[in-house]
């Protein structure tokens, strides 16, 4: 009988190869995932990198929408307390207004009117994480500052700008997060700094009430319908919060679908390949004990 002296390579291949499939099933075992290295599966590989990229742009924007939420809640909550002290200024310009007052009651109008403007300008200056919302682009400066001697006869100085944010929150969806202050409080002739102020001394000097307590009204007016960008600003958050979490969702289960182990059939696999390593080692082992004379008869 004769020996074949090429057995011996082929059965190393053999070994080698149950090796690498029982070490191939073991990581998926450990991982979870079918695909470790682009080599796994070079298609798999591709597609699962574009995924991860989605799903970090994803994540990404909702980290960015989550902060101009809480940005534009401040912004709205502070506007409401605004109107509601311009409201609390009307009712004292009214009052004033109605000719029964007494001078010293008058003249305790005018205080209360004069806190009213000194929590206006407070209000104004409302800052979020460290940014004042109501100062433009300009969010490191306190946009508003008492001055009596400020030109526009207002008593306020607008150290703030008209420019506004941008803030990216989906794949070329930039979103405006703020109204300059210049604009809210001071747009389309109507100043609210400026109304409060001229009724402070109508009524100081009892003198033009009725007309100053118009002006302001008016300007709270204009300031309320201002206020609605805000809540358009927050309705469009909240509907890309819903597109991009049914987007990562989607992500979610594209990346399981590509990589995700199938670990009952990996457990298989690796009993199969540790059966298949097990029989090369002992036919391996076999054939260096055999020679030429075992087989002579």
């Amino acid at each position: 009988m004769r020996v074949d002296p090429n057995s011996m390579p082929d059965l190393l291949a053999a070994l080698n190869q149950s090796q690498l499939e029982a070490q191939q099933a073991e990581l998926e075992i450990a991982s979870g995932r079918s695909v470790n290295v682009p080599s796994d599966d070079p298609t798999a590989a591709a597609l699962l990198v574009q995924a991860n990229d989605q799903a970090t742009f994803t994540s990404g924007y909702l980290r960015s929408i989550s902060a101009v939420q809480g940005q534009l809640a401040t912004a709205s909550s502070t506007l409401s307390s605004f109107n509601t002290s311009l409201q609390q200024a009307l009712t004292l310009g009214i009052e004033a207004a109605n000719g029964t007052v007494s001078p010293a009651d008058q003249a305790a109008v005018a205080i209360q009117l004069q806190a009213i403007q000194s929590q206006l300008v407070s209000l104004a200056n409302t800052a979020y994480q460290g940014k004042y919302v109501f100062s433009g682009t300009k969010t490191d400066t306190a946009p508003f500052v008492l001055n009596p001697s400020d030109p526009s006869g207002s008593g306020v100085t607008y150290n703030g700008n008209t420019g506004v944010n941008q803030v990216s929150i989906g794949t070329g969806y930039n979103l405006a997060v703020n109204v300059p202050g210049s604009q809210l409080f001071s747009g389309g002739g109507n100043d609210v700094f400026l109304a409060i102020n001229n009724l402070i001394t109508a009524v100081q000097t009892n003198n033009g009430i009725e007309s100053a307590v118009n002006a302001l009204s008016s300007a709270s007016s204009y300031l309320s319908a201002q206020t609605v960008f805000y809540g358009n600003a927050t309705d469009q958050t909240q509907s890309e919060t819903t597109y991009l979490n049914a987007a990562k969702l989607q992500i979610s289960q594209q990346q399981n679908t590509l990589g995700a182990a199938d670990v009952v059939a990996a457990a298989t696999s690796l009993t199969q390949a540790q059966t298949d390593s097990q029989a090369a080692v002992e036919a391996i082992g076999k054939l260096s004990q055999n020679n030429l004379f075992n087989y002579i008869t």
